[in-house]
């Protein structure tokens, strides 16, 4: 009988057995057998399978074997991925309720009140009510993570709850009765029914609180029947894992000595800059201020970021830990999830917002310059309008601090901080539990997806600005390559501060292979020189740079060392001789 044949006979004989037609051993045989690939099941085959065990288990007269077959069948889709949808989670609500009414039950109508199966474990008993203080039920912890006969226990007369010497219990519950049993309280006059339902996991019991995402959560029902307990009492086991994190190393002495680099290059840049601003004379300064209003702020915001990497970005709170499991020996408590995730501390989650907002604001500025270019290139200005030093600082600084701020109310929360940054180092999260790409993270919406729009537009502004400086005018009869290659250093320095280098990082993000490794070194050599470049390219060829750099070299070199002399005679009887000699004094 293939698989398909099987499973439609598997419901033909269900619809006929609950016409009364059909054989139950036969339905049991049947419904144990075609669940025995419990992964190969579709949502519709569990439903009948759970509907074909609840009627099995809740039909009076039948034998001890059509029990042992449907149990088995329960503990079987138990392996199943957990329902979802109407119809699944109904059979499934009816099965569980027919177990705890069969838990109750089992000791009543058969001579073994114990069904163990891999995944459920059905316990019942019944008690003399003057004769007992309280029942116990226990699971004990095993090699195997399946249930064992002999791993479950049940103590029909203690007065607490008590686990063997050497033994781990996964779940215990315990059930007190008053002294004096049959004080008024009895409903028959002599026994007490008690029933227990083990569950391997929840897949038939949904949470809205808490979340699982690594452990086997397993579900114990006890149910009693004859006497009300005086008190209840649960002893489990909530863990919660811990991730084991791979945490980045400490900077290496290359990316260390390039990227000091940068700093003297932006240091340098901005100290020229600014000298440069107050040498001006009145009527020009405040033109001049305008036009370099965006070259500043990109070096700082450059220099603000290299500095917050090199001093933060490595996170110095490395929880030490295995991947093991954290038990919650000390409260019992119920835990919100299975993934242990430690409440913020440290400067972690401060450096990864200071990191976001100054790169962003480099980028940002890197776009105000490229506008300004085009403001004054391509439109034949001399002066930037009025409105340009206002509307620039606002939107140069005003929008990275808003995507930060939105970032950051957004995705971060103190006791779970993980959601907005990277436990290895301190950056926007961006992976998921398996390690993939989520673009559903800050990293993307809040850093990728600005940064991206950003680069198109300063791109089109690069063309813009590229056609109009390497344009040869053609009334002129002859070009001077000396212009057009000044031209072309301005297109290229242009690129440089448009983040074009910063480019081949986002292409990292999107290779594989050997060309992941070519823009990888590419990436680590254009960002670390990046501020190198900027003081090459906007600094050392400017003239005036040039002029105070010599300036400075000509004072050095002209410096004389004064010097004292003394003249001394010697004589002697029959020579007469004048040496000097001179007597160096700093």
């Amino acid at each position: 009988m293939t698989t398909d044949s099987g499973k439609r006979y598997l419901n033909n004989v269900f619809l006929s057995q609950l016409n009364g037609s059909a054989d139950l051993e036969t339905l049991a045989a049947s419904a144990q057998m075609l669940t025995s690939q419990p992964e190969n099941l579709t949502a519709e085959e569990v439903t009948t399978a759970a509907q074909i065990a609840d009627t099995l288990l809740s039909s009076e007269n039948v034998s001890q074997s059509v029990r042992e077959a449907a149990v088995a069948t329960v503990s079987q889709i138990l392996n199943t991925n957990p329902p979802d949808n109407i119809q699944e989670n109904n059979a499934t609500l009816r099965l569980t309720q027919t177990l705890s009414s069969l838990s109750v039950d089992l000791s009543l109508i058969s001579n073994d009140s114990k069904l163990v199966q891999p995944n459920i474990v059905v316990q019942s008993a019944q008690i003399s009510a003057a004769d007992t203080q309280g029942v116990q039920f226990t699971a004990l912890s095993g090699t195997s993570g399946s249930f064992v006969a002999d791993r479950i226990q049940l103590d029909t007369n203690t007065s607490a709850i008590a686990v063997e010497t050497g033994f781990i219990a996964d779940a215990v519950v315990y059930l007190q009765f008053p002294p004096g049993g049959a004080a008024g309280r009895l409903q028959t006059p002599s026994n007490v029914s008690v029933g227990f339902v083990l569950y391997q996991n929840d897949h038939f019991f949904h949470s809205r609180r808490y979340r699982r995402r690594r452990a086997s959560v397993r579900v114990l029902s006890a149910n009693v029947s004859g006497l009300e307990p005086q008190q209840v009492q649960m002893l489990f086991r909530p863990m919660s894992f811990r991730e084991n994190y791979e945490y980045a190393e400490v900077l290496d002495t290359f990316s260390i000595v390039g990227l000091s680099f940068s700093i003297l290059g932006l240091v340098v840049t901005i100290i020229h800059h600014i000298t440069d601003n107050f040498k001006r004379n009145s009527g020009d300064w405040k033109n001049y201020r305008n036009s370099q209003l965006a070259l500043l702020s990109t070096c700082f915001s450059l220099l603000a970021f290299i500095i917050t990497f090199l001093s933060g970005v490595t996170n110095r709170r490395q929880d030490a830990g295995e991947d093991d499991a954290l038990l919650d020996t000390e409260t019992n408590g119920v835990l919100d999830s299975d993934e242990y995730v430690a409440a913020d501390s440290g400067p972690c989650s401060g450096v990864t917002a200071l990191l976001h907002f100054f790169l962003l604001a480099t980028f940002m500025w890197n776009s105000m310059y490229a506008t300004q270019l085009v403001l004054l290139v391509r439109k034949m200005r001399q002066n930037l309008p009025p409105y340009w030093t206002p509307l620039s600082a606002t939107v140069g600084w005003g929008v990275p601090a808003v995507v930060m701020a939105i970032t950051l109310g957004i995705a971060y929360r103190v006791d779970d901080p993980l959601g907005y940054r990277q436990e290895e180092f301190c950056w926007l999260a961006a992976l998921d539990k398996s390690k993939d790409f989520d673009f559903g993270k800050p990293m993307f919406w809040g850093f990728l997806l600005p940064i991206g729009l950003i680069l198109i537009y300063n791109i089109v502004l690069l063309v813009l600005v590229s056609q109009t400086t390497c344009r040869t005018d053609p009334t002129l009869t002859s070009s001077n390559p000396r212009s057009v290659w000044r031209n072309f250093l301005i297109s290229f320095s242009l690129a440089v501060l448009l983040g074009l280098s910063w480019t081949l990082g986002y292409l990292v993000l999107v290779t594989t292979g050997y060309a992941h490794l070519v823009l990888s070194i590419l990436f680590c050599l254009c960002t670390t020189t990046q501020g190198l470049q900027i003081f090459v390219l906007f600094t050392a060829r400017k003239p005036s740079f040039r002029a105070g750099v010599l300036q400075v070299v000509h004072t050095i070199s002209s410096v004389n060392i004064q010097l004292r002399e003394f003249s001394y005679n010697l004589l002697r009887e029959w020579t007469h001789s004048t040496e000097s000699y001179r007597e160096l004094t700093v």
